[in-house]
Parts: structure tokens; C-alpha cells; sequence
């Protein structure tokens, strides 16, 4: 067995690998250092989600994330069991991690250190030996050194960005301009275009300023370093918080927990922590991921079984039936028909059955007065209370792993527990029939319109 000590970042953290994986990291040929340019954007995209993974980690958002669990929404209907809470999470967490070391590794190929170049070997010998992390510890302050000046590259390069899509915006006027000169001299001869000249260079300039301090003039092996180190750092926190004999890195039918996050005092030194999914398995993922092909690639996506909203395929859009009733019920004004219709053919076929049913026994037994009116206002209030958050959630979710959108955000993200997805059926359904019973009671003895109902 050789210890590879002496392969750039890699004399940080000491990963045991055979001998035949030691040869094929000899280069044949030395390599010219490249610059990223154009993917820059890309890299920072990466960047951004490894730090929304780091922050997840910290003891402050852990301790978000355990009272989020006890939430009456999340308990009522995904489940109250926290073990079971925590697993989700982990798992979830370690396979957006995946994705992202498979996206690194795909791009250490194009760096120069050996280590870096074939990084893939490297996080899956991680995943399945033994590892001694040493510096690469956790909130140490050498890595929220590196952590910073990730958020600062990645700032920049948001900034850069936002200034080519002004200066695109800029240089396309100025070409209407020339095309309007050249065509009516005579009535532009006079126009001072100074001011606007002056403008596209200053644009020109803060362009080239942000070329120079974000990742478009860092080379592929400076970045590349950079989030293969944050990677092992986050790989390591994930053993450490969630335990590292957690069965989630082999999911079945069931996930069962056995431990949940440990004291923060813990420090990581030799970890031991099994998957049986190897990284190789994982490239190409990353690139261009949308939507729907982020679901399809998510096995925890899959572990919503028929019984819950997610697993029916029903999670977005009982967001947005919830999220409308929401808007409803807070606007004054009344609904049109048109609106209502459109709310009402987002049910499936057996809610608006429930609501009909619902809504007959109810406009039945009312009395039109404004008691009535306050009482189901009231109902519905305590109801979106505990269901709005989740609805909401669910929404955020997929915004936020949306790949094909240009975002550099590094906030931590919200996780499939907290959402819609793992909700049971039957108890979400209930709920949203209330809502919309409540909603047309409301509208009726609030006389905003009298006439039709849900």
C-alpha cells in the first residue's frame, strides 16, 4: 500500500490507494496551466452548491434542521419518528454531494496535479477506506479561510455575470444607434452621444475588472483545488454529524436509522464510512441537469412510496393549489369564475369529489352570517399556519436545484423532509379539501360573491 503525501493537496489528507492506481497517475506529458474563461459560470454554480452544503452542516443549521423536524406540519404528516427524519436527510445530503464530487472530478481531468486529475479515484478510495482528514477539519479556521475566498470568487464572478448581460444590453444599443446615423444623418448630427459613449466604456472597464478577480482568469487547477479539498471537508462533517454507521449510503425499501448528529465537539480524525455507489457511476449527472432530470437522478426522489403525495406525483401541484388558496384567502377582493374553474380542474379526480361532498354538507347546514365567516377564516388560518410552510417549501426545492437556471446563491437549501414529497396522501388531501370548502364559505358570507362556489 502507498501513501500518496506528496500530490499537491493531497499531502493534507492521507487516502491509502493500491499500487496499479499509483501508476496510472504518472503523466505521459507535462501540461500548460488553462484558464476557465467561459466556464467560469459553470464552476461557480458548483461552488456555490458546495458551500450551500458546507453551511447546511454547521451546528446552527443542524439545530434549524431538528426543530424544523418537530414542525407541526412535517410531523403531522410526514412522520414524527426524527431517526427515521435524520436518515432522509443524510442521505439526501450525501448524494447531492456525489453529484457535485462527480462534477468536480469531471473537471480536475483538465488540471495539471495528479491528484486533482483524477480525483474520482481519489473520493470513492475516500467513500470506501480509510481516511485521515487531519487539517481538513470542519469550521477549522484554514478552511473558513478556503471557504471565504470560495465566496468571494464566486461573488465575483456573479458580479461578471451581471456586467456582460449590461454590456450585451449596451452594445446592442449602441449598434441601433450607428444603424439610426447612418440612415438619418441630418436629424442626428446634432445628438451628443458622449454621455452614452461614456457609459459603454465604463461598462467595458468594470467588465475587464471582474475578469480579473473572479474565476475567469483562475486556472482549472486553483479551482479544481479548491472544491476537491471542500468536498472531503463536507464528506468528513456528514460522517460526523450523522454517524458514521447510518445505513442510508445503502438504501432498500426502508430507511432505519441507528444513530442521529453527534456533539459538535467531536473532532474527525480516522472515519470509516461505506457506499456502495462509486463515483464512476456518476459522471455526466451534473451536466445540464434540469428539473425533471434531477428527479430522475435522485434515488432519494424515489423513496416516496405510492402511499405519499410525492410518490403519486402530486407534490408540485398540491403546492400550488395550496399557495393559490393561500392567496385567496388573503386578498379582499373576490375570485372570478375563471380562477376558481382553473383552481378547481388542479384537483385530482377523487379531491374534487371530497370537496363537492364537503361543500354540499356544509352550504346545507350554514347559516349566512358573519360569525360563520370569522369561524371558518379562523379554521383556515390555524390550518395554513402548519401547511403553508411545507407548500412552500416544496416550491423552493425544486427553484433551487433547477440547474439549467444561472444562479450563484450559497444559501443552504431546503431538503425533500421538509417538503410535500414524503407527506402521506390521505391527511394532505383532508387538508386541502378544508382549505377550499373554507375558502367558498368564506366567500359566500362575506358576500364577495354569492353566486358560485367551489
Amino acid at each position: 500500500m502507498v501513501a500518496f503525501k506528496n500530490m499537491g493537496w493531497l499531502s493534507e489528507i492521507s487516502i491509502f490507494m493500491g499500487e496499479n492506481k499509483a501508476k496510472r497517475f504518472v503523466p505521459e506529458e507535462p501540461k500548460k496551466p488553462s484558464h476557465l474563461g467561459i466556464l467560469a459560470f459553470e464552476i461557480a454554480k458548483i461552488m456555490s452548491r458546495l458551500l450551500s452544503l458546507y453551511k447546511s452542516l454547521s451546528d446552527d443549521e443542524i439545530s434549524k434542521l431538528r426543530n424544523v423536524m418537530k414542525s407541526q406540519g412535517i410531523a403531522y404528516l410526514n412522520s414524527k419518528d426524527e431517526g427515521f427524519l435524520l436518515s432522509l436527510a443524510c442521505a439526501e445530503t450525501l448524494e447531492d454531494l456525489d453529484k457535485l464530487a462527480a462534477a468536480v472530478a469531471r473537471l480536475g481531468q483538465k488540471c495539471i496535479d495528479i491528484g486533482l486529475n483524477r480525483f474520482d479515484l481519489v473520493y470513492t478510495d475516500l467513500k470506501l477506506g480509510i481516511a485521515d482528514f487531519g487539517k481538513l477539519e470542519y469550521g477549522s479556521k484554514q478552511t473558513e479561510k478556503r471557504v471565504a475566498k470560495m465566496k468571494r470568487l464566486t461573488g465575483a464572478t456573479a458580479g461578471l455575470y451581471s456586467a456582460l448581460e449590461a454590456l450585451a444590453e449596451l452594445e446592442i444599443s449602441e449598434r441601433k444607434l450607428k444603424q439610426w446615423k447612418n440612415n438619418s444623418p441630418t436629424q442626428l448630427q446634432n445628438a451628443n452621444f458622449e454621455h452614452f459613449n461614456q457609459k459603454l466604456e465604463q461598462q467595458r472597464k468594470r467588465v475587464c475588472h471582474f475578469r480579473e478577480v473572479s474565476l475567469w482568469s483562475k486556472t482549472f487547477d486553483k479551482s479544481v483545488d479548491l472544491m476537491a479539498r471542500l468536498v472531503c471537508i463536507i464528506y468528513a462533517r456528514i460522517c460526523s454529524v450523522f454517524g458514521p454507521n447510518n445505513p442510508v449510503l445503502s438504501i432498500k425499501d426502508k430507511i432505519l436509522p441507528r444513530s442521529g448528529p453527534i456533539s459538535s465537539t467531536s473532532k474527525p480524525s480516522l472515519v470509516r464510512f461505506y457506499s456502495s455507489k462509486s463515483i464512476f457511476s456518476l459522471h455526466g449527472e451534473h451536466e445540464s441537469l434540469g428539473a425533471e432530470k434531477l428527479a430522475k437522478n435522485n434515488r432519494i426522489f424515489h423513496e416516496a412510496g405510492p402511499s405519499t403525495v410525492g410518490g403519486s406525483g402530486l407534490a408540485m401541484r398540491y403546492a400550488n393549489v395550496i399557495q393559490l388558496a393561500e392567496k385567496y384567502l388573503d386578498s379582499a377582493a373576490s375570485v372570478d369564475q375563471d380562477e376558481r374553474e382553473s383552481l378547481y380542474q388542479m384537483l385530482p379526480e377523487n379531491l374534487k369529489a371530497s370537496v363537492r361532498i364537503k361543500l354540499s354538507k356544509n352550504m346545507k347546514r350554514a347559516q349566512e352570517d358573519e360569525l360563520l365567516a370569522a369561524g371558518w377564516r379562523d379554521a383556515m388560518a390555524e390550518i395554513m399556519r402548519w401547511l403553508a410552510p411545507i407548500a412552500n417549501d416544496t416550491m423552493k426545492w425544486q427553484w433551487e436545484r433547477n440547474f439549467d437556471r444561472m444562479k450563484f446563491d450559497s444559501k443552504p437549501s431546503v431538503l425533500l423532509l421538509q417538503t410535500l414529497h414524503f407527506s402521506d396522501k390521505e391527511k394532505t388531501e383532508a387538508a386541502i379539501a378544508e382549505l377550499l370548502v373554507g375558502l367558498s364559505c368564506i366567500y359566500r358570507f362575506e358576500n364577495r360573491d354569492c353566486n358560485d362556489h367551489f
